[in-house]
This record gives C-alpha cells, structure tokens and sequence, in this order.
C-alpha cells in the first residue's frame, strides 16, 4: 500500500515555548479534516535520519519549523540536498535530511518545502508567545492553500 501523496512532517519542542509551532502547526492543519487518503501528518521533536523514509512514494512533503532566523509571519524556502557537518548526528537541517533520502533511494527526493515559522521565545517552560501564535495562524492559512493545490 502506498503512502498518501503529501506528507506534512512539523517537529519541535512543546515544552519550549515558540519551538512548538511545527508540531502546533500540524495540530491546526489536522482539525481541518482533510482526507486521510490524501494527507499524513507526522510530528517530532527533530528531524533524524529516519525521517528520509518518511518521505519515499510522495509526491510533495511540506516541513514545518520554528525559526528565530526568518522574517515575521513566515518564510517559505525550497531545501535541496546538501551534505551537513551533523548529518550523521540526531538532528538534522533539512536539506540534511534531503541528502540522507537521495544517498539512500539513490534518486532525487520529492518535491519539499520549508515553512519557517517566526518565534521569540524558545526557553524550556515557557508558553508560546503571542507574536508566534499569531505568526502560526497565518503560517497555517498559507499551509491550507499549499495542501488544496
């Protein structure tokens, strides 16, 4: 049995404030109900090695992450492969994790994109902040359109 054609893969730390939002963002694209047929969902609290084989038979795979590097509310990017220094350790970047899938499969990977969610706050304890919860809903409403076309 194949997989669904798109695989949202969000990871980060819920007990660290803003860092929630690509798990938080995978929750609020889940209660949008769409087709379990069309849609999987997966969650972590990093990318690992492992995940390369999240993303073989897909046909696009968005990821999810906060981000203390991109403008507000949101950045989009395309990842390519490309060898990281870590790649071998427990956490991955994500064109990391696209290198890992084309060494393994020996093709290129699915079609990725990188929704970077804007945060403040990343402190062990903390809530997510407002800036970011704000920052989420739209990052949401930008996933919607990406999931419906």
């Amino acid at each position: 049995m194949s997989p669904p054609p798109l695989l949202v893969l969000g990871w980060g730390n819920p007990s660290r404030g803003d860092d929630a939002l690509g798990p938080l963002c995978i929750e609020h694209l889940r209660a949008l109900g769409l087709s379990a047929q069309r849609v999987e969902y997966l969650e972590d609290f990093q990318l690992q090695i492992e995940h390369a084989l999240d993303l073989v038979g897909r046909e696009r795979v968005l990821l999810v992450d906060a981000s203390l590097n991109c403008a507000a509310p949101f950045e989009v990017t395309q990842p390519q492969p490309a060898h990281d220094a870590n790649q071998m350790s427990h956490a991955l970047a994500p064109a990391a994790l696209l290198q890992v899938y084309l060494e393994l499969c020996h093709a290129p990977p699915p079609p990725c994109t990188l929704l970077a969610i804007r945060g403040e706050r990343f402190e062990l304890g903390e809530s997510p902040s407002a800036a970011a919860l704000s920052n989420l809903a739209a990052a949401v409403q930008w996933a919607r359109t990406w999931l419906n076309t």
